[in-house]
């Protein structure tokens, strides 16, 4: 989440940064894909909050494809080299962030990972695993009434 938080940071400050000083030209006039990269990457951060397993590595493939793109649009383009520069190192670090997610992201926790609904605790099959869920919910397990 920081490399992806990191990536979208510096793709956005390398859209704003002058690329070329002649023609007082932004990276975002030169390389108009910078902006909606970042935003991508922003969007990314709250969708490996909320999938999960499959989903995740699928977010993890497209977050370091735009990684890839950015890198690759930061090395080619003509311009000053603290733009171009920042805008490859923006890509390293969501292509980073994705690869990350291909590989972890199925066992990252979830949203809503640590609850079960009342039918699901019921049905638990260990008895240990019951009193730790009974501590969870906050009953005293020890009270046999």
């Amino acid at each position: 989440m920081l490399l992806l938080l990191g990536g979208a940071a510096a793709l956005w400050g390398s859209s704003s940064l002058v690329w070329d000083a002649s023609a007082d030209r932004r990276g975002d006039e030169v390389v108009p894909a910078l902006g909606p990269l970042a935003l991508l990457c922003l969007a990314a951060i709250a969708a490996v909050v909320a999938l999960g397993g499959r989903l995740r590595r699928a977010l993890g493939v497209l977050v370091a494809a735009a990684g890839g793109t950015a890198a690759f649009l930061g090395l080619s383009t003509a311009g000053a080299p603290a733009g171009r520069g920042l805008a490859a190192l923006a890509g390293a670090l969501v292509l980073g962030a994705g690869a990350v997610l291909v590989v972890r992201g199925p066992a990252m926790p979830g949203l809503g990972g640590g609850y079960r609904t009342p039918g699901a605790a019921r049905r638990a099959a260990d008895p240990e695993r019951e009193l730790w869920n009974a501590l969870e919910r906050g009953d005293d397990p020890t009270d046999r009434d």
